[in-house]
């Protein structure tokens, strides 16, 4: 099932189901108008929205080709970010001089969840000289997951599958880490491609708690870079049961993989700006590639040759913010 967000003049926006293609929709219904609402009691929503899925088929439907998309979820109780790709770890350590990180649980941080923008609007920051990257990521939308619970029990809980640019501010990031306390102003808020799906629409493409897609991005019209999502060196599953190792972790809450990145990053680019000038730095002693300027454009799309059609396309320019 596939599952979007369209601008209704609220916050929240309205819940409908997309087709396979893409190309038309039907409302959910009145008693889950919200997609929020659908995960709070999702075992008892979801066969009602499934029902509604096949009438797609039949050719119901309307078309989707006026509709404003929002983020799947334009606003959460809880935004959790993995960085589950060791080779993007390693080679930003190498470039900054860390010592390799020896860990025995999964890296995460908690970001700014009252805000995701769509996967089409124009973004606005402060000042190009805070150092604007785009990061693309995969991410899950879990249920009401149990304190305690187990990386096998966790895989349950996985109710949709989401792609995400988590915006960040590289000038700003690490004065903020060598506080010691975590990042605010370098983490504003995330784009959300405009369709979530249930897991089992990626077929063989989802297992181990992973999404085995590429995940293509475009910087400027030039692709930038194409890496696979299943070499997360620890799952979805293992991150939520890290999160809520100590928790509950509430019905929509999402869960990010980090920056997807390959260890023959060389060959299929990176899906995002500081790991290419981790490279340029190791290469040559020094960053050539520039962040982000105010007009650029970035574009981002998981690619799968059995599914035309996934989680939609962000494509966003980078604007100054002026009021």
């Amino acid at each position: 099932m596939k599952l979007a967000t369209i601008d209704n003049g609220t916050r929240d926006g309205a819940l409908v189901i997309v087709s396979c293609d893409g190309q038309s929709y039907l409302p959910a219904p009145e008693k889950i108008s919200t997609l929020q609402m659908a995960l709070d009691n999702w075992s008892v929503n979801e066969p009602v929205l499934q029902a509604v899925y096949p009438e797609l088929k039949d050719g119901k439907g309307m078309s989707t080709a006026s509709l404003s998309y929002l983020a799947p979820l334009p606003r959460a109780w809880q935004w959790l970010d993995g960085s589950a790709f060791k080779s993007h770890g390693d080679l930003m350590d190498q470039a900054f001089g860390f010592e390799p990180k020896q860990l025995s649980k999964p890296l995460m941080y908690q970001g700014m969840s009252h805000q995701f923008l769509s996967a089409t609007a124009d973004v606005p920051f402060m000042r190009e000289e805070d150092g604007i990257d785009f990061e693309g990521e995969f991410a899950v939308i879990v249920d009401d997951v149990p304190m305690g619970v187990s990386a096998m029990q966790a895989l349950k809980h996985i109710k949709l599958l989401i792609l995400l640019n988590d915006w960040s501010l590289r000038t700003i990031a690490i004065p903020e880490m060598k506080t010691g306390f975590g990042w605010v102003q370098a983490k504003p808020a995330c784009s959300v491609a405009p369709v979530a799906l249930t897991p089992d629409e990626l077929g063989v493409a989802w297992h181990d708690g992973r999404v085995h897609l590429d995940l293509v991005v475009d910087w400027n019209g030039k692709r930038f870079g194409g890496a696979s999502g299943g070499e997360m060196g620890v799952g979805f599953h293992d991150l939520i049961a890290h999160a809520a190792a100590t928790r509950d972790l509430c019905a929509g809450t999402i869960i990010g993989s980090g920056t997807v990145s390959n260890k023959n990053y060389r060959e299929v680019g990176s899906s995002c700006i500081a790991e290419r000038r981790g490279m340029e730095t190791l290469d040559t002693g020094a960053a050539k590639t520039a962040y982000m300027s105010f007009g650029d454009q970035v574009r981002m799309e998981a690619i799968s040759a059995d599914i035309p059609h996934l989680f939609g396309i962000i494509s966003q320019k980078v604007i100054k913010k002026t009021s």
